[in-house]
């Protein structure tokens, strides 16, 4: 089904500002999810090196006119390097954990949809792959099927018992048995500092957003013991620089006696 062209061009100005405004400039990895066109190319900052894409179609594959699009916007703004990637918005294949800045999706829930694929595994798949600390921006409509493209980011979170290494993630839709058996594993969100607004003035409704990839609790805790142990050693050489100082005093003064001395 296709957007009116109120809601297209509102939507459009709001996805251009979103990812101009709000990709941090040290970023130098963006992924698209479900990529149509080559506006994502313009939409980022200069500073981003390589631009991955994904698909929403049901071939997984970029099709030929975003492709020609990629490339002569590439060309054009002479930035992001576009790597064209044919794989699922929703099944990023081919891209690793943890290794993107900032995750970009654009109307992209609504075409998964359609196509029969999943507009939450395409969440979380950019859960996934962006670095603790990385951005998820957003431009999508408010409410898919009747949930709510807001609250499912605001509940996703990870589920990870003491001995796993891989945490996996979870939704609060979890039926109340599986989260009967999941009483004894230690969650936190995957998300936080979301931001929100709604995207007014347009007929079918749309919200636009920023979520930043929560640091794992174990990864804080290391970092927390690593600040305490730079404090203890800054303390400890401070220390010592007092001490050090006050033996110049004391040997200064010494010398100032032994000198006075003599002149006796």
């Amino acid at each position: 089904m296709g957007m009116d062209m109120v809601t297209y061009l509102r939507t459009e100005w709001i996805s251009a500002s979103l990812c101009t405004n709000q990709t941090p400039r040290d970023a130098e990895v963006c992924l698209q999810l479900g990529t149509e066109d080559g506006r994502a190319v313009t939409f980022v900052p200069r500073s981003v090196k390589t631009l991955l894409t994904s698909s929403a179609d049901k071939d997984g594959k970029i099709s030929v006119s975003a492709r020609r699009q990629l490339k002569q916007n590439e060309e054009n703004r002479k930035a992001a390097q576009v790597k064209i990637i044919d794989q699922y918005a929703d099944e990023l294949a081919e891209v690793e954990d943890e290794t993107v800045d900032v995750v970009i999706s654009l109307q992209c829930a609504q075409r998964l949809l359609e196509n029969g694929r999943s507009w939450k595994k395409s969440v979380q798949e950019a859960a996934r792959v962006l670095k603790p600390g990385g951005r998820f921006l957003w431009v999508e409509q408010t409410e898919l099927d009747g949930e709510s493209y807001l609250s499912y980011i605001e509940n996703l979170c990870v589920q990870r018992m003491p001995s796993t290494e891989n945490p996996e993630p979870a939704d609060a839709s979890a039926s109340e048995n599986e989260k009967e058996d999941d009483e004894s594993l230690d969650t936190y969100p995957i998300f936080n500092d979301i931001g929100w607004d709604d995207v007014n003035l347009i007929l079918v409704p749309h919200i636009a957003g920023l979520a930043v990839k929560a640091i794992d609790p174990t990864q804080l805790a290391q970092a927390a013991e690593r600040e305490e142990q730079n404090r203890m050693a800054d303390l400890s050489m401070a220390a010592f620089e007092r001490g050090l100082k006050k033996r110049k005093k004391r040997r200064k003064k010494k010398k100032s006696a032994e000198g006075e001395g003599g002149d006796n």
